[in-house]
């Protein structure tokens, strides 16, 4: 067994690490780890409603992206999210509704959501996802990542005013970003709870 499976609420840890291991399966299990991560941002990503004057859907992606940074950790989070990205431009439909390529006005969010999993993995292996309100903040923060990325790429994809890519690709979305903000806030410091019991 792993010393992370052997010490599961050790800070450095993150929910991937209690995952029973040995060395020979290590890799295999981090391979595993990296595809299903990318298979849950795109089935994810298919739960996607318009939004009326935007050509930035409503997805479950962005919760699953940092759902998948702060459970696999900063590098198997980076990698999953590099293979969504790279399946998706070459052709795999599981971008939002089914699309695919590189070339739609919301792919910026998609490299946002790549750097915003980085980093709410890195945190997560300082025990930021421990706790209600840091695990906020954790998602608060990824969330803020995604859309610097985005949004400006909203506006040079599609020829608007920045304030006019703020308007169609951040304020429509804030009220459903607070609610996955707060579904993480229960459902991560739940799963460490719970670790803990073992």
């Amino acid at each position: 067994m792993s010393t992370a499976a052997a010490a599961p609420a050790r800070t450095g840890s993150v929910l991937a690490d209690l995952l029973p291991s040995t060395r020979i399966s290590d890799r295999v299990r981090d391979v595993a780890l990296v595809a299903g991560g990318a298979a849950l941002t795109g089935l994810a990503a298919q739960i996607s409603v318009p939004v009326p004057g935007s050509p930035v859907p409503v997805t479950g992606q962005t919760f699953a992206a940092l759902l998948v940074g702060t459970s696999l950790g900063a590098g198997r989070g980076f990698l999953a999210l590099a293979l969504y990205a790279l399946a998706g431009t070459a052709g795999v439909p599981w971008f939002a509704g089914g699309a695919s390529g590189a070339g739609a006005p919301s792919f910026g969010y998609i490299l946002g959501m790549l750097l915003a999993s980085t980093l709410v993995g890195a945190l997560a292996r300082r025990g930021a996802d421990r706790s209600v309100w840091r695990t906020a903040a954790t998602m608060v923060l990824g969330e803020a990542v995604i859309y610097a990325v985005g949004v400006p790429y909203l506006a040079l994809a599609t020829g608007m005013s920045a304030s006019a890519a703020v308007a169609a690709g951040l304020t429509p979305f804030l009220i459903g970003d607070a609610l996955k903000a707060a579904l993480a806030m229960g459902a991560l410091p739940t799963a460490w709870k719970l670790a803990g019991r073992r």
